[in-house]
């Protein structure tokens, strides 16, 4: 690695496809734990606001995994990130969000952005000399692209990697290919990928999945890429001396990594502790309730009678709660048949189908903080909003409601994007 003093060098390779689907994430995973086995230090990254890929590659590399989004992150927080990773890493992988050019700004974007290569991944299960074209075809789309080269995944036999390889001509790398094989699948629910601590032989399957990348060969580093250094600045102390109890578990673990980093930042302790086996709050100045899946643990909240006590507790005393979508649905009366801590007016109703998903802009009191939803439930409430969020289309977007000292949304806040806006969520109301 070569540094100056605005700017740092590292390999670098982002990796996408032509949709979702294809295998980014058990790709990304495999190149990063191929690396980490060759001894050198890996960062990965998930763009998109994402939190389930993240886990998965956490366990590739051994290392948090932070968001790249240039909408809900912004460019700034992004060049910091990636910034920060070429001083500390020998490589830096990306996992794209969805196809190459999906979303505004999409993959493409970061990607040409800050300079990384890509390396795109293609599903070729049923495809054969078809699979040349749709690389070359997605690789004319966007000329400033600079083209890693190109992978196969779900390949049935070693003549049809070879058909793959041959499709591509001489101008496209051939990086290799991932048989079809349910050793290394990753499985999903109506969220996306299982949480990594649910896969009981996730290490097992990364293994599986990065040897039979390499195919007995090591594989190249991708090339060099310049990160210019960043023009942020620390967040002002806001919460210095305070404790925040944070809620973690198998039921909320939607936190981003960066968020936890924010509120360190603006001096915050943290608390960590259990909603589901956790029968009392620890003490603190205010509580965060992340996002999840409570509808998964539902029979466990309704057990747990010391926590609801405990919740009420905080709320009657005043104690500022963030109660962001899997965290709000635990306040609620009830989630579908199951009751629950019955803090919040309101019920939970699961539903078939996605109820709310994108980047959305929150304007408060100290200004615009960016966020992301994702759910497939509905609140059912008297309670009238205290403010909605706005999409990126510029229209009406999730509900921010404000019940005592709770603030209760289905919004999941980066804190970044406005500590201030972050920290008065966690503070005392005037």
């Amino acid at each position: 690695m070569t540094t100056s003093d605005l700017a740092l060098s590292c390999p670098a390779v982002l990796v996408s496809a032509p949709a979702s689907n294809q295998g980014k994430t058990l790709v990304a995973a495999a190149l990063a734990r191929h690396w980490k086995k060759q001894g050198l230090r890996v960062r990965a990254f998930k763009c998109g606001p994402d939190f389930l890929d993240p886990m998965i590659l956490e366990t590739a590399t051994g290392q948090p995994v932070l968001n790249i989004d240039l909408a809900m992150c912004g460019e700034e927080d992004a060049r910091a990130r990636l910034f920060q990773a070429a001083q500390e890493s020998d490589v830096i992988v990306l996992e794209g969000v969805m196809g190459l050019f999906d979303g505004k700004p999409s993959s493409a974007d970061i990607a040409e952005r800050f300079g990384i290569p890509v390396a795109l991944v293609v599903n070729a299960s049923g495809m054969a000399q078809t699979f040349g074209a749709l690389v070359v075809g997605l690789v004319s789309q966007r000329p400033g692209l600079h083209l890693a080269g190109a992978i196969g995944n779900r390949v049935g036999s070693a003549s049809h990697a070879s058909i793959l390889q041959e499709s591509l001509g001489e101008e496209i790398a051939w990086l290799g290919t991932l048989p079809s094989d349910p050793a290394f699948s990753l499985p999903e629910r109506h969220l996306g990928l299982f949480m990594a601590a649910e896969i009981e032989d996730l290490e097992t399957r990364i293994d599986a999945a990065s040897d039979a990348l390499a195919n007995g060969l090591p594989i190249p580093l991708p090339p060099t890429v310049t990160f210019q250094a960043p023009a942020t600045q620390a967040p002002p102390a806001l919460l210095a001396g305070k404790t925040i109890a944070v809620a973690r578990d198998e039921a909320f673990c939607f936190i981003y990594p960066a968020n936890l980093e924010c509120l360190e930042a603006m001096g915050a302790s943290l608390a960590f502790f259990s909603l589901l086996r956790d029968h009392a709050l620890p003490s603190a100045d205010a509580i965060w309730l992340p996002g999840g899946y409570p509808e998964l643990h539902a029979s466990l909240i309704t057990q747990n009678h010391g926590m609801a006590h405990s919740l009420k507790q905080a709320a009657a005393s005043g104690t500022p709660i963030l109660a962001e979508c899997g965290g709000m649905m635990s306040l609620t009366s009830s989630i579908g048949e199951h009751a629950a801590f019955d803090v919040l007016p309101g019920a939970i109703q699961m539903t078939p189908k996605l109820k709310g998903l994108g980047i959305q802009f929150a304007d408060l009191p100290q200004g615009r903080i960016h966020a992301h939803t994702f759910h497939y439930s509905a609140l059912e409430t008297a309670m009238e909003p205290l403010a909605h969020a706005t999409t990126q289309r510029g229209k009406p977007g999730e509900a921010i409601y404000r019940h005592g000292s709770i603030t209760a949304t289905y919004l999941h806040f980066y804190f970044p994007s406005n500590p201030s806006a972050a920290a008065a969520l966690l503070s005392r109301h005037a």
